[in-house]
């Protein structure tokens, strides 16, 4: 049998990572499909003026897709300054006790199944190479190559969030009236069922269910302010 080499391992990690954006990506989608759904559908409720559900979907749009962006350059930056700190701790005391430090490595192998003998020399061995890799990788599970960018992750959620964002607006205004709740609704829900599908598919999940939720919570969502929107505009709100 053919073992593993370190290439088939980055191109197995890299996969991954390109899986997680993905998977990321399809549910910022899906939070801008269904959150403006939702208002669209629900202004739809109070008034049929073009104008006005352009504005509020605009608005929604828009606020959506920084407040998405906002939250992932927060989130994504606080993580990369803890991980920058670490490995600037890790480097110190590299510098300032390595033997402790080898002993450690060494100690980290043989709990992963080598023995003792072997993952001494495992140990010497990726020192002599890169010992802040090696224990930014086995010790801390950072690939210090890998920290992701909180400008990309804020474009990308920008983006994600966005294209998911513009099929009910378009569904809202394009149509003629008496068509644009039918098209909307199901345009929405048909796109719910390819990202709860999508999500469910890249992480090795079941469909069915992560399908079912997906349409449900947007038929829901879209329920529910339909009928507000109707009440408000009922009363003269």
């Amino acid at each position: 049998m053919t073992e593993p080499t370190h290439d088939d391992e980055a191109h197995g990690g890299a996969l991954g990572s390109r899986l997680n954006w993905l998977r990321a990506a399809v549910l910022g989608a899906n939070d801008g499909i269904v959150s403006t759904a939702g208002i669209v559908v629900g202004v739809a409720g109070a008034t049929a003026d073009r104008n006005t559900l352009l504005t509020a979907g605009l608005a929604g749009l828009l606020a959506g897709s920084m407040s998405m962006a906002a939250g992932e350059y927060v989130s994504v930056s606080t993580q990369r300054d803890s991980e920058l700190a670490a490995l600037a701790q890790e480097k110190r005391e590299l510098k300032e006790q390595p033997e402790a430090e080898l002993e450690e490595l060494s100690e980290l192998l043989e709990r992963r199944g080598l023995s003792r003998d072997v993952a001494r020399e495992a140990a010497v061995q990726l020192t002599e190479r890169d010992a802040l890799r090696a224990h930014a990788r086995v010790e801390l599970g950072i690939d210090p190559d890998e920290l992701t960018s909180p400008w990309n992750a804020a474009l990308a959620s920008f983006l994600a969030f966005t294209a998911g964002a513009l099929l009910p607006l378009l569904a809202i205004i394009l149509p003629p009236q008496h068509w644009r709740l039918p098209v909307t609704v199901g345009s929405v829900l048909a796109a719910l069922v390819l990202t709860g599908w999508t999500s469910a598919r890249l992480g090795a999940a079941a469909p069915v269910p992560a399908v079912l939720r997906n349409v449900l919570g947007g038929a829901l969502a879209m329920g529910v302010t339909y009928a507000a929107g109707s009440l408000l505009g009922a009363v003269g709100v």
